[in-house]
């Protein structure tokens, strides 16, 4: 049975979970289809990344986004994250971000200024978590210049806590960010990725280095030739503050170009590993030793390198169970005259690249990869992948190279788990879109029962993807809470029985590109109607599992709760 079920929207039902009746799958043969309706639902941001002379790797590396649940009414809002240029930063910085709330008719207004985010800088990236469990969602911003905490007062605003919380880390050039509960204490911890040494004064100019030269032309110096920055990992302290344990806990970066950062269990131990993926550099893997410490295993596990043994320039990256094994795997996306590298879980934490196998090597090779997810597009039960690209070098449009600094974004239909077909772009539709973008962020945003795609894009407005695929795929909307666990649930994995076939994800925070995904957990279930089997296993160590599931619908499950009552409805 559901309990006190509500209706949503007149088809989409939200409740707690109990239990209901399930049967078998299949693969829907019809198109994905993604519609841009950036401007129709007020998303309009025009990006700040330097200005137009990109004479520093800085000015190119872009902004992030989140979708998350700011004021508690079920449906996603969306955070924008915005740069600079150094004039400016002599002056104070841009506006680093811009809130908007969604209005639940598929537009978005803008609140930045009643909600007290004025703040001024270069923004980088963004993550998301409610880091003090008090029921709504946080977030941390990374930045060209010190990172900035905003904790959310439950009333529509913020407040700046980054010195009183300890997570400021002075001035540095910091990129993706990741909350993860590692010591499984009961609240969030946070991992911040450092990338190089930018500085206005210091830093080489184009042309004045050989670290300023790519293919004959004259570019932005680096990462090559730069210092890099260690990363750092905050323990929470169950008090609002937290202490930085990197060298205690084992992340011993030597000052890699750091970018895209997770948590997710990849050894089926139950402990969140965590992997960082590094420009230029071998990436990393840090096994979680359950005793509060780690130890980097990357090499040795298979994950550090390309299938040819080199190391890659590690931006964007996305976790998931492609081939729905029971094992999570990881995809990194690189730079062009290279390939992105999917990396196949061996079930014991150890991996293989695929990339050539499973499809994904020659289509990649012209394109600078950035954002990207894996994620199940049109419902079928099997993880889709897209990956945001655009090259860094202006440059590159003058002399015939085989690629373009404006690149079209790709998209790919994952078969049956063990291949990946590139879906061409069509005149006119939003595959075809030729822009530098870099981050993306996935969510429902419209609460529909698919997902959806935010874009942004360097020196230009972002994109909003509204998923549109005419297909009869049912779905799957999870929204977890802990109780005992982090009340975000971070780190919670689920399994669900769906016919013959087994799925599985976790609550994650990080992944892609500077940004943060709706943290709600959402399946695709082909033509199957119930999920047979689900099976949470909550960080505490808590097990549940629960019956017959009906299809179509968004959940709330409840930490221990198995009472039926619901913890919060539509009005």
């Amino acid at each position: 049975m559901r309990a006190h079920n509500v209706l949503w929207a007149g088809t989409l039902l939200w409740g707690t979970l109990i239990g209901l009746g399930g049967e078998s799958s299949a693969q829907s043969p019809m198109p994905i289809r993604l519609n841009d309706v950036a401007a129709e639902a007020g998303v309009t941001l025009l990006n700040v990344s330097g200005g137009p002379n990109k004479d520093f790797i800085l000015k190119v590396a872009g902004s992030g986004a989140a979708f998350f649940d700011y004021d508690n009414d079920l449906d996603m809002d969306l955070l924008l994250i915005n740069g600079s240029t150094f004039e400016n930063m002599r002056q104070g910085g841009d506006p680093m971000l811009v809130l908007y709330l969604n209005q639940g008719n598929g537009k978005f207004s803008d609140v930045t200024s009643q909600s007290g985010l004025g703040k001024k800088g270069w923004g980088m990236g963004v993550c998301v978590a409610d880091y003090d469990n008090d029921g709504f969602q946080d977030f941390y911003v990374t930045a060209y210049g010190p990172n900035v905490l905003f904790h959310n007062n439950g009333d529509g605003t913020f407040s700046e806590l980054t010195q009183q919380a300890g997570v400021g880390g002075g001035f540095h050039w910091s990129t993706s960010c990741a909350f993860g509960d590692y010591d499984r204490d009961g609240d969030v911890d946070l991992y911040v990725a450092n990338y190089a040494v930018q500085d206005e004064k210091t830093t080489p100019k184009p042309g004045t280095s050989s670290f300023c030269r790519y293919r004959g032309m004259d570019v932005a110096c680096g990462p090559q030739g730069l210092p890099g920055e260690p990363d750092v990992l905050y323990r929470n302290n169950a008090d609002g503050t937290f202490t930085d344990v990197t060298h205690s806990a084992g992340i011993n970066d030597p000052g890699y170009y750091g970018f895209g950062v997770i948590f997710g269990d990849l050894n089926h131990d139950g402990w969140p590993d965590l992997y960082v993926a590094n420009d230029l550099n071998p990436n990393f893997l840090f096994r979680n030793n359950q005793d509060k410490t780690f130890t980097e295993i990357a090499v040795e596990a298979g994950a550090a390198f390309s299938e040819s043994g080199a190391p890659q320039a590690g931006m964007g990256l996305a976790m998931g169970d492609f081939n729905q094994d029971g094992s999570m795997d990881i995809f990194v996306t690189n730079f062009s005259r290279d390939t992105n590298t999917l990396y196949q879980n061996n079930g014991d934490g150890s991996f293989l690249a695929v990339t050539h196998e499973v499809g994904l090597g020659a289509s990649s090779m012209p394109y600078v990869g950035w954002g990207t997810g894996l994620v199940d597009l049109d419902n079928d039960g099997f993880l889709d992948l897209f990956v945001a690209n655009g090259h860094i070098y202006p440059q590159i449009d003058r002399f015939q190279l085989g690629s373009t600094f404006f690149q079209r974004n790709q998209l790919y239909r994952n078969l049956d788990g063990w291949f990946f077909q590139e879906i061409k772009a069509e005149n006119g539709d939003a595959l075809g879109v030729e822009m530098s973008s870099r981050a993306t962020a996935f969510a429902d945003y419209d609460n529909d029962g698919d997902l959806d795609i935010l874009i942004t894009n360097l020196d230009d407005r972002p994109n909003l993807l509204r998923n549109e695929s005419d297909n009869k795929n049912h779905w799957l909307t999870l929204q977890m809470v802990g109780t005992q666990s982090n009340r975000d649930a971070i780190g919670a994995q689920i399994t669900a029985q769906v016919g013959d076939r087994v799925l599985i994800a976790e609550v994650q925070s990080g992944g892609g590109f500077l940004s943060h995904n709706d943290s709600r957990v959402h399946f695709g279930l082909g033509d199957n109607t119930q999920v047979r089997r689900l099976e949470v296993r909550w960080p505490s160590g808590l097990v549940e599992v629960f019956e017959n599931v009906e299809a179509d619908q968004f959940l709330l499950i409840r930490e221990g709760d198995q009472s039926g009552g619901v913890e919060r409805s539509l009005p």
